[in-house]
């Protein structure tokens, strides 16, 4: 399935600052978000099912696609769009298997020979990083700072889109896409400012800068 990775939310209630993830997401819906991923890692499947549920209403009633995180079985639970994967989840052909042809798979990469293996295992979109620091999600050595020259790399190595993740900002947004990261998925940037509705817009116009300087 294709979309416009442009700006792609990953959700977490714990770093939104005590608003709900519910209301995140309406709100960067008003501020135009290409994408949206449903993670909170820290909450039960139940809890995080009956969530979904809610989020999907606003998504499908808005037509902005939802990204379900690692749960194959949440994905379908709640008629996702499709599911990220990392590299302690689901073998991609066996997903690809159980969501069907239609479904958008991203893969997490941090180098060339894991965006190849993705792309070549039937990967839809990559998530590429942690491209800069990131106290969002634990990483390996190997996966943490990649950088910008390394995004760079692995986008000009493979042909299907790109989403840089880990440490993104409104501040370096631009750097990264123009570097050849098709979009830039993002937590605290949008969740944790002061209006995750404004914060959207001005990392869409981050994006659009980087796709210009490209």
């Amino acid at each position: 399935m294709n979309f416009d990775y442009g700006t792609y939310l990953v959700t977490q209630a714990d770093r939104s600052v005590g608003r709900s993830t519910l209301d995140v997401v309406e709100a960067v819906i008003a501020g135009g978000i290409d994408v949206i991923q449903l993670r909170e890692k820290n909450v039960t499947a139940r809890e995080r099912y009956e969530l979904g549920r809610k989020v999907r209403e606003r998504t499908t009633e808005a037509g902005i696609p939802l990204i379900v995180n690692d749960r194959v079985d949440l994905a379908l639970a709640i008629d996702a769009d499709g599911v990220h994967l990392g590299d302690d989840d689901l073998p991609l052909p066996v997903v690809r298997e159980l969501l069907g042809e239609e479904a958008a798979i991203g893969r997490s990469v941090s180098t060339v020979a894991d965006a190849r293996e993705a792309e070549a295992a039937g990967a839809d979109y990559l998530g590429v990083g942690a491209v800069f620091a990131t106290r969002s999600k634990e990483v390996t050595d190997d996966q943490a700072e990649i950088g910008v020259e390394r995004v760079n790399e692995i986008a000009a190595a493979v042909s299907i889109p790109c989403v840089a993740i880990g440490g993104i900002s409104t501040a370096n947004a631009a750097e990264v896409v123009a570097a050849g990261a098709d979009g830039v998925a993002v937590i605290s940037a949008i969740t944790a400012a002061e209006s995750p509705e404004a914060a959207t817009r001005e990392l869409a116009d981050a994006v659009a800068a980087g796709r210009e300087q490209r």
